[in-house]
């Protein structure tokens, strides 16, 4: 059975950091591509950060860029999303992905989420 968890989420003062884990189960996580997602109440899910299957390369949301740092341990079987200067535009519910591209389509597996709530 296919499991992605989100945790460390919670109520942080602007400027503060989080670290939001993910932790895999049910299939082969060295070999997706993961990311995470965030969507603020009213707004359309955003891409937030990518990582390669190997953690070779990675990709930012320009309005994350310098803040925020995707990571993974695939001995662990977990990403994680470093979260720094963290402002309340960033509030919202972050969600991780795992994705695998095949031939001619790509499986893909979305944890529950977790709420981050930036405010003073």
């Amino acid at each position: 059975q296919v499991q992605l968890v989100e945790s460390g989420g919670g109520l942080v003062q602007p400027g503060g950091s989080l670290r939001l884990s993910c932790a895999a189960s049910g299939f082969l996580f060295s070999n997706y591509a993961m990311s995470w997602y965030r969507q603020a109440p009213g707004k359309e899910r955003e891409l937030v950060a990518t990582i390669t299957s190997s953690g070779g390369i990675t990709n930012y949301a320009d309005s994350v860029k310098g803040r925020f740092t995707i990571s993974r341990d695939n001995a662990k079987n977990t990403v994680y999303l470093q979260m720094n200067s963290l402002k309340p535009e960033d509030t919202a519910v972050y969600c991780c992905n795992a994705r695998r591209q095949l031939t001619y389509s790509a499986l893909s597996y979305w944890g529950q989420g977790t709420q981050v709530t930036v405010s003073s």
